[in-house]
C-alpha cells in the first residue's frame, strides 16, 4: 500500500477537525467501497489507504503520534488492526468502516435508497451477495424477482440454541460473559490495548456444557430460503439493494445477516440503452424518406407508430417521447430514441433502374458536396 501521507489521501488540513476528517473519509469510502466498484483493484486500494488514513487521524493518540513521528511512529502501535507494518487487507478496512457507518444501511446509502437508521450489531451472521439477471423489459417498469438463496439456517434440532436436549449454556469464565477479551501490547511508544472477540466462546458470552450433535453447537446447519426481491424501475448493473435478515443466521443468537442483490442488465436484440432512453435502429426505404410516411416501430411496451419527414437524411434521429425507461428517483421516464437509415436497394429491375436513373439527372437530386455521400452511393449501384 502506498505510504502517503494521510492528511493528503483524505484531501484535508493537518488542523482539520473530527466532523471534517469523518466526512472526507465518507465521501472516499462511498465512491471506492467495493461493492459499488466490483472486481476494480485499483478503487480497493484507495478504499484501503484512505480507511487506513481515517483510523488513524479520527483517533487522538493515534493523530498526534503521525504528526509527530510520520509512518515511522506507528509502527505496529495502530490499535486492532496492524496496519502499521503494511498488513492492513480489505477485511480489515471493511470491518473498520462498518463499525463507523453501520451495518446494513450503508449498502442502501450505496444504492441510493437512503439510511433506514439501522447499525452495528454485535453478534450477527454474515452477508450474503447474490446477482440478479435483469433484462432492459423488466428494468423499464420494475419486477419482482423469487429466487432461491442458500444460505445458514437455524438448526431444528436444537431451535438454534446449539444445546443439545437437556443440557445448558454457562458464562464463559475466559471473557465474563462480555464476548469481548482485552489485551495489551507492550511498544516503544507505551502500552496499546486491543479488544477481539474472546477465542474460548467465539464471542457470544457463554459456553456449552454438551453441544447440538447435529450443528456440533453452532446453532446453525446448511439450507436455501426462497426470497422475494422487489426491484424498482431505472436500475442499472452494478446497483443493489439490501433485503435484511436474510443473510446467514447468526451463531448460538443474535440477529442474522442481509441478503445484497446486486442487479446486471442483459443486452437486448433490438433497443440500446443510454441512461433512461433507449435507441432503436431502423431501416426505411428511399421513398419514404423523400416524400415522408408514418410507419410503425417496436417498443419495450409493444408498437407505436412514427411520424417520418418529407426529406429525412439517413442517420437522423427521431424522438417518441416518453417511451423509455421509468426514472429511478422520481417520476416520468426516458424517451425512445428512432435512429433511421434509409435502406438502398441492391437489385433493381429494369424499370426500376430506369426509373432510379431519370431521378438521378433531376435537379432535385443536386446536394451540396457535404451530402453526396448517399447518392454517389446510389449512382453507383445504378450504374449511372
Amino acid at each position: 500500500m502506498s505510504r502517503r501521507d494521510y492528511y493528503e489521501i483524505l484531501s484535508i488540513s493537518r488542523s482539520a477537525g473530527e466532523d471534517e476528517i469523518k466526512s472526507a473519509y465518507r465521501k472516499l469510502a462511498m465512491k471506492y467501497h467495493p461493492d459499488r466498484n466490483p472486481n476494480d483493484k485499483q478503487a480497493e486500494e484507495y478504499f484501503k489507504e484512505a480507511t487506513e488514513a481515517y483510523e488513524v487521524l479520527k483517533d487522538r493518540q493515534k493523530r498526534q503520534t503521525y504528526d509527530q513521528f510520520g509512518h515511522a511512529g506507528l509502527g505496529q502501535a495502530t490499535g486492532g488492526f496492524g496496519f502499521g507494518a503494511g498488513a492492513f487487507d480489505l477485511s480489515d478496512a471493511l470491518r473498520a468502516f462498518m463499525q463507523d457507518f453501520g451495518g446494513g444501511s450503508i449498502f442502501d446509502d450505496l444504492f441510493g435508497m437512503g439510511d433506514r437508521g439501522r447499525h452495528t450489531r454485535g453478534n450477527r451472521g454474515e452477508d450474503l451477495r447474490v446477482r440478479i439477471e435483469l433484462t432492459l423489459d423488466e428494468i423499464a417498469v420494475g419486477v419482482e424477482k423469487s429466487i432461491k438463496v442458500r444460505r445458514l439456517v437455524a438448526c431444528d434440532t436444537c431451535g438454534g440454541s446449539g444445546v443439545a436436549a437437556g443440557a445448558s449454556r454457562k458464562t464463559c469464565p475466559q471473557c465474563k460473559g462480555q464476548g469481548r477479551v482485552r489485551t495489551v501490547t507492550r511498544t516503544f511508544l507505551g502500552s496499546v490495548q486491543q479488544v477481539t472477540a474472546c477465542n474460548v466462546c467465539r464471542g457470544t458470552g457463554e459456553i456449552i456444557s454438551d453441544p447440538c450433535r447435529a450443528c456440533r453447537g453452532e446453532g446453525r446447519v446448511r439450507g436455501s430460503t426462497k426470497v422475494n426481491v422487489r426491484i424498482p424501475a431505472g436500475v442499472s448493473s452494478g446497483n443493489y439493494m439490501t433485503v435484511e435478515g436474510m443473510g446467514n443466521v447468526a451463531p448460538g443468537s443474535g440477529e442474522p445477516g442481509d441478503l445484497i442483490a446486486v442487479f446486471e442488465e442483459t443486452p437486448h436484440k433490438q433497443f440500446t440503452r443510454h441512461g433512461d432512453n433507449i435507441v432503436l435502429e431502423t431501416a426505411i426505404s428511399f421513398a419514404t424518406a423523400a416524400v415522408g410516411d408514418t410507419i410503425v416501430v417496436p417498443t419495450l411496451n409493444g408498437q407505436a407508430k412514427l411520424k417520418i419527414p418529407a426529406g429525412t437524411q439517413s442517420g437522423k434521429v427521431l424522438k417518441l417521447r416518453g417511451m423509455g425507461i421509468e426514472h429511478l428517483h422520481h417520476r416520468g421516464k426516458g424517451d425512445q430514441l428512432v435512429r433511421v437509415m434509409v435502406w438502398v436497394p441492391t437489385k433493381l429491375s429494369v424499370n426500376d433502374k430506369r426509373i432510379l436513373e431519370e431521378l438521378a439527372r433531376s435537379e432535385s437530386f443536386e446536394l451540396p458536396a457535404a451530402d453526396k455521400s448517399f447518392f454517389e452511393k446510389l449512382r453507383e449501384t445504378l450504374g449511372v
